[in-house]
C-alpha cells in the first residue's frame, strides 16, 4: 500500500485528496475542496488576477499542512485549464514551487486521461463516455478499463466550455442574465461540443453510458436532493436525466445570484457559475445523445493518485505521463 497526496487547481476550485493506493485501486483517505475561483476575470483579461492568486496560496498552504497530518510522504500538484490559458502562470508555478511543489500544468488531453481513470475504476469493462465539466473547459474521454483490454482510451478531447468561461462570456450583463443571453450561452456550447463530438466519432463508438464529473454535476445532484450538508455518499453514481438538468437550468436562470446561493444544497460560492455550467451540462447531453448520465465523485485526483503512487513506486504510469512528485517535510 503506498500513501499519496494530490493538490489539484482548477479554474474554480483547488482540491486535495490523501490516498491509500493498491493494486491500482484508490481508498481515499482524505478529500477537501475549497471554490478559490483562479480563473476570475480570465476571459476578460488574459491574466490570473493577484487577488485569486492570493486565495490558491493561501489554499494551497492548508492543503499542504493537512497533508502532513495525514502522514502522506509524497506530493503532486496539477492544474488545468485556467493555468493553461493564462499569459502569466509562470509566477503562480514560481510561488508553488517555493512551497517545495514541482506543479504541472497539465494539456487538456492529460486531464480527460486522468479523469477518465478514476471513473472507470467503478465501471469495469464497460464502454463509458466521460465527461469532466469544469470552469475553463470540459474534457470527453470514450474507452474502457477492465480484465481483458485493461485501460482502452479510444478518444479524448478537450473542449474550452466551462462554467466560469460560460459565465464571463454570456451571463454577466444582467442579474439575471436575460432569456436571449442564456439562448446565446446554450448555443455557442452547443456549437462547440457537437463539433468536438463529430471530429471525434464519439455516437460511432456508441458508448453505453455517459460519466460526469465536476463540481456543477455534483451541486445539480446536490440542490434536487436538497442535500445540506453535503453527502457524496448519496451523491456519487447518482442518476440525472434530461429533464432534471432542464428543470434545474430553467430555476437557477429564473432568479438571481444571491437567490441561486440561498438554494439548499448549493455552496454560496458556486452561486455565480452554476447557471453557466448547467448550460453546458445540457448542451453536452444534446451532443452526445444521452438523456441520462451517471454523476462521479471519482474523478482526476482518483486517476492522479493512482499515477502517483505508480510513480513513488518506481512502476509505469497507466497513463504514459507521470506526476512530477515532491517529498513532504
Amino acid at each position: 500500500m503506498t500513501r499519496v497526496a494530490c493538490i489539484d487547481i482548477g479554474t474554480v476550485t483547488a482540491r486535495l485528496a490523501v490516498a491509500d493506493v493498491e493494486g491500482g485501486r484508490v481508498t481515499r483517505m482524505l478529500k477537501q475542496s475549497t471554490i478559490c475561483n483562479l480563473g476570475e476575470g480570465l476571459t476578460r483579461t488574459g491574466l490570473i488576477a493577484e487577488a485569486a492568486a492570493v486565495r490558491v496560496l493561501a489554499c494551497v498552504d492548508s492543503y499542504l499542512a493537512a497533508a502532513r497530518q495525514a502522514q502522506a510522504p509524497r506530493i503532486c500538484c496539477t492544474l488545468t485549464s485556467a493555468a493553461r490559458d493564462a499569459g502569466n502562470s509562470d509566477a503562480l508555478l514560481a510561488e508553488l514551487a517555493a512551497r517545495g511543489l514541482h506543479a504541472q500544468v497539465i494539456p487538456g488531453k492529460v486531464e480527460g486521461s486522468l479523469t477518465f481513470l478514476g471513473v472507470a475504476q467503478d465501471f469495469a469493462d464497460r464502454e463509458i463516455l466521460v465527461a469532466d465539466n469544469g470552469g475553463g473547459s470540459t474534457e470527453i474521454a470514450v474507452g474502457s478499463m477492465g480484465a481483458a483490454r485493461g485501460l482502452a482510451l479510444d478518444r479524448v478531447r478537450s473542449v474550452d466550455v466551462g462554467c466560469r468561461r460560460m459565465t464571463e462570456k454570456f451571463l454577466s450583463a444582467g442579474d439575471p442574465p436575460s432569456a436571449d443571453d442564456v439562448e446565446r450561452a446554450r448555443q455557442w456550447a452547443r456549437g462547440m461540443f457537437d463539433d468536438a463530438v463529430a471530429a471525434e466519432g464519439v455516437r460511432e463508438l456508441a458508448p453505453e453510458l455517459m460519466v460526469t464529473t465536476g463540481g456543477t454535476v455534483t451541486s445539480l445532484v446536490a440542490v434536487k436532493l436538497g442535500l445540506e450538508p453535503y453527502d457524496p455518499r448519496r451523491v456519487h453514481l447518482a442518476e440525472l436525466g434530461r429533464e432534471d438538468v432542464e428543470d434545474l437550468l430553467a430555476r437557477f436562470a429564473g432568479v438571481t445570484e444571491a437567490e441561486r446561493a440561498a438554494m439548499a444544497g448549493l455552496q454560496p460560492k458556486r452561486a455565480s457559475v452554476i447557471l453557466g455550467g448547467t448550460i453546458a451540462v445540457a448542451a453536452l447531453m444534446e451532443s452526445c445523445g444521452f438523456d441520462r448520465l451517471t454523476v462521479s465523485e471519482s474523478d482526476l485526483l482518483f486517476g492522479l493518485s493512482i499515477c502517483a503512487a505508480a510513480a513513488a513506486d518506481g512502476g509505469a504510469s497507466p497513463l504514459g505521463w507521470e506526476p512530477d512528485l515532491s517529498e513532504l517535510r
